[in-house]
């Protein structure tokens, strides 16, 4: 029930927050800290108490089946694995940041808005644990709703725009993936007799190649659009420059990894044939979002469109790790959807301190605030660096896992891929040069560097990007038994099975040293 519990949190959190309002203005603040602190020492403990299952045993750590509609095949489905976990770590831990930084910033309808925050935060979370794939469309959008107000009653000037934007493009990729999951649904039940959404059973259900194709290409419309992968990318930065700094690290630091999560969950065991067919294209799109999300963020002068298309620029690396198909490439996508998180999102915070501050985000009218701000040129600095991949810091080691993996797959691709690392090298450097360095601009106001509260916010996102780059064997160790799983329909098909429809299983020819065998693992029947 722990895993139930992590979602009842939240939900009642926001409602409570929402009517706490009416009695004291800092009451839904400490209501949704409380909320979020108690997910996320929940989701720690789990970690604590899970080492060596995670490591040598079933990739999934607990299970929660309750029947919801049961002649529907609908069940309240939960499960968490290695992945899900890692997922929840860095949820709760953004969704933390997201209200201690919202804390001077939000002064109207403050209720409300933790309502939204806290409900978008449980959305996140039931994306990555649910195994029903109608729960799991349920809480797509659950997710999408809150956000949707988030960005439209406090952002900036552009808001409408930006949130009639972002919920166009996320809503119209999420039906095509619900006539997909409808169409999966109807399949497995005329050739099984059993119509269910469970993920477990959905997986084994036999499709012609074709029909297999159309319905992947549902479920990747989501995904991309939600990664976002070029060249379906347009919504994330009006929707990042226009959002609260919260909503933007909600953006840039979780709602991206759900599409992300969704290609490793669902798009490769699903559909194994299909997705080897969508491969080289789906590579192919990667490098050009490493490359095009680069040379526009090289050409912005707003900071947070500037840190919005180095977002595009960073999830190229994980289409691009996802369809190498090998576990060096997997590893590196997971640390990818980790370091970019807090990277990225501690951009965007630094950026509303900015804004709070000299009330522009052009950093035309920025420069030299490094002696006024040494805290916070450090702090940048820190971010810039895991932002160009140096050595050391968690983008580093998830970079350097993806090339590896990729250039199993495809050189050419991969050496384009590196180019890449050169161009954020590039607009990592005008960032800092433009913001902290360089001449001070005239008529500029006094700049206050960071207080104790911003102080607690940045420190242990410092803390964190370091111990992924120079430690990350446990988030390795503890994600490998998932990415086993989503290997594993592209080497032990079952053999049991007699599809009524045939299909033709791919074949991935991989080194000796990613092959592996996964015993009473995510495939085994219940």
């Amino acid at each position: 029930m722990i895993l139930a519990w992590m979602l009842v949190i939240l939900m009642a959190g926001g409602l409570l927050a929402w009517l706490a309002q009416r009695w004291h203005t800092a009451l839904p603040r400490w209501i949704a800290l409380a909320a979020v602190a108690a997910d996320f020492i929940l989701a720690l403990s789990l970690w604590a108490q899970t080492p060596e299952l995670s490591i040598t045993t079933s990739p999934w750590l607990l299970r929660l089946e309750l029947p919801w509609i049961p002649q529907f095949g609908i069940s309240f489905s939960l499960a968490l694995d290695g992945l899900s976990l890692l997922m929840l770590l860095l949820t709760f831990f953004l969704g933390l940041l997201c209200v201690l930084i919202s804390w001077r910033e939000i002064q109207h309808k403050v209720g409300f808005f933790h309502f939204n925050l806290l409900w978008a935060l449980a959305g996140i979370t039931g994306v990555f644990l649910t195994m029903d794939l109608f729960l799991f469309y349920f809480f797509w959008e659950v997710m999408l709703i809150p956000m949707y107000f988030l960005i439209g009653i406090w952002g900036h000037a552009n808001r409408i725009y930006a949130a009639f934007k972002f919920f166009l493009f996320t809503q119209a990729s999420g039906l095509l993936m619900l006539l997909a999951i409808v169409g999966l649904y109807f399949i497995h039940g005329q050739v099984t007799g059993t119509f269910t959404f469970s993920y477990f059973e959905l997986l084994r259900t036999p499709l012609t190649p074709e029909v297999a194709r159309l319905l992947m290409f549902g479920f990747l419309a989501a995904f991309l659009v939600k990664l976002p992968a070029v060249p379906f990318h347009s919504w994330l930065p009006d929707a990042h420059s226009e959002a609260p700094t919260a909503g933007s690290v909600l953006l840039a630091g979780l709602l991206l990894k759900t599409g992300a999560y969704g290609l490793l969950r669902f798009v490769l065991p699903l559909f194994p044939g299909a997705a080897q067919e969508f491969a080289p294209w789906g590579l192919l799109l990667g490098v050009i979002g490493i490359l095009y999300g680069a040379m526009l963020a090289y050409a912005q002068t707003d900071l947070k469109r500037l840190v919005a298309y180095t977002s595009v620029s960073h999830m190229g690396f994980v289409l691009l790790g996802v369809f190498a198909f090998n576990t060096w490439a997997l590893q590196g996508v997971v640390m990818q959807m980790i370091a970019h998180g807090l990277s990225t999102g501690a951009l965007f915070i630094i950026a509303g301190f900015l804004y709070e501050r000299l009330h522009t985000r052009d950093i035309r009218q920025m420069g030299g605030l490094w002696p006024e701000a040494p805290k916070m040129g450090v702090v940048m600095l820190v971010f810039v660096m895991a932002s160009l991949g140096l050595p050391g810091l968690g983008n580093f080691i998830a970079e350097f896992l993806t090339l590896v993996g990729v250039w199993q797959a495809n050189r050419w691709l991969t050496v384009f891929a590196t180019i890449g690392l050169v161009l954020a090298t590039a607009y990592s450097l005008r960032m800092m040069q433009k913001v902290f360095l360089g001449p001070a601009r005239e008529a500029q106001p006094i700049l206050a560097d960071l207080n104790l509260r911003e102080m607690l916010i940045a420190v242990p996102l410092v803390v964190l990007i370091l111990w992924l780059g120079l430690f990350p064997q446990p988030v390795l160790d503890t994600a490998l038994p998932a990415i086993r799983g989503q290997l594993e329909a592209y080497h032990e098909p079952d053999q049991k099975q007699e599809p009524v429809i045939s299909q033709v299983m791919p074949h991935v020819a991989l080194p000796d040293s990613t092959r592996f065998s996964l015993k009473g693992g995510i495939y085994a029947p219940k």
